[in-house]
C-alpha cells in the first residue's frame, strides 16, 4: 500500500515574490494522480500531533513561544517565512505526516511526504523555511513507540542538515549523513556522523559514483532498522539557491539508488522531500514526482 501524507495547509499563502516555491505542494498531488502514477487514496490527511513528541526534540520554551506567536522578530526573519499561527500549525501537521509516515513506511516498506525535510530547524530556533524538524521528530517518535533503535538519516538536499546535526550531535542511536555543496548555506556548518561536502558543479557520474561507494558501506556499519531520506532536488543545475550540476535524470538515478539500497537490505525508509528551487516550476515537480515514481516502481 503506498501512503503519501498531504493536507491543504502544505500550500501556504505567501507574499507576492516571495523566493520558496509553495505552490509545489498543491500541484504535485494533483500531477501524480493526473498521470496516474498515485491514487487519490494513496493519500492520508495527517493531523495536529501530541506536543510530547514535538518537546520530545524541540526545547519547549521555543515551542511554545512559537504557538503563542512570541518568537522575537529577529529570530523570526531567519525562518524566512512571515510567521503567523497557520504556518505553525502548517509545521505541527508535516511533522505528523512524517511520523505517520514512517509506521506506514514499517507496513509497507516506504511512505511518503509531500512536504517536509525541514533539517534547518534546530533544538531551539529555526532557520530557513524551517521551524520544526519532521524527521527528527519522526526518529524520536519510533524510538518512542519501541518501533527502532538505531536510525540512518540520509540526507541528500544541497543545503546541509544543521539543524538535524545539531540535533542529534550527542546520540549514537541516530546518524546523521549528509551529502550537500560546500559552498551552498548553511555557511557555518555544524557536525554530522557523516559529511560529504561536494565541489560547485559537481555532475551526474561523480555525484553517483561518491553516493554508490558511501550509502552501502554506511549501511553496514551502521546498521539501521530504518531509515529517513530526505531527497531535496535543489542538487539540479537549474537550482538558483544550489551549487551542484545534476540533470533531472542524475536527480532520478540518485532516487532509484537510495531507495533501491534500503529495499535490497529490507530497511524501511520514510521519504520528505525537501528543497527545489529551479525558476521553472514545471522542473521541480519533474524532479519530485520522480521520487514517487521511483517509488512506486520499485514497491507495488
Amino acid at each position: 500500500m503506498f501512503k503519501i501524507a498531504h493536507h491543504p495547509i502544505y500550500t501556504h499563502p505567501l507574499p507576492k515574490g516571495h523566493r520558496f516555491p509553495m505552490e509545489k505542494y498543491e500541484l504535485l498531488p494533483q500531477q501524480l494522480i493526473l498521470e496516474g502514477t498515485c491514487s487519490p487514496s494513496d493519500f492520508f490527511e495527517p493531523d495536529i500531533p501530541n506536543d510530547k513528541y514535538i518537546v520530545a526534540v524541540h526545547d519547549p520554551d521555543y515551542f511554545y513561544d512559537l504557538l503563542n506567536m512570541k518568537i522575537p522578530p529577529r529570530e523570526a526573519r531567519k525562518i524566512g517565512f512571515p510567521v503567523n499561527e497557520d504556518l505553525v500549525l502548517r509545521e505541527q501537521i508535516i511533522a505528523d505526516g512524517t511520523m505517520k509516515g514512517s509506521e506506514y513506511a514499517l507496513a509497507h516498506g516506504i511512505a511518503m511526504n509531500i512536504a517536509g525535510g525541514t533539517h534547518h530547524a534546530y533544538t531551539d530556533r529555526g532557520e530557513a523555511f524551517c521551524m520544526l524538524n519532521d524527521q527528527a521528530i519522526g526518529a524520536r517518535y519510533l524510538q518512542a513507540k519501541g518501533l527502532a533503535k538505531k536510525i540512518l538519516i540520509v540526507d541528500l538536499d544541497v543545503h546541509q542538515g544543521n539543524g538535524t546535526a545539531e540535533i542529534f550531535k550527542d546520540d549514537p542511536s541516530v546518524f546523521t549523513f549528509s551529502m550537500h555543496g560546500e559552498g551552498n548555506y548553511p555557511f557555518r556548518k555544524e557536525k554530522s556522523d557523516l559529511d560529504i561536502a561536494l565541489k560547485k558543479g559537481i555532475k551526474d557520474k561523480e555525484y553517483l559514483s561518491l553516493l554508490k561507494d558511501i550509502l552501502p558501506k554506511l549501511i553496514k556499519d551502521v546498521k539501521p532498522d530504518f531509515i529517513f531520506y530526505l531527497c531535496g532536488v535543489d542538487i539540479l543545475e537549474t537550482d538558483k539557491l544550489g551549487t551542484l550540476a545534476l540533470t533531472l535524470e542524475g536527480c532520478k538515478k540518485r532516487d532509484l539508488f537510495v531507495l533501491e539500497t534500503c529495499k535490497k537490505n529490507q530497511i524501511a525508509v520514510q521519504c520528505s522531500m525537501g528543497g527545489g528551487y529551479s525558476p521553472d516550476l514545471k522542473i521541480i515537480l519533474e524532479a519530485h514526482a520522480n521520487t514517487f515514481r521511483v517509488a512506486k516502481e520499485l514497491y507495488f
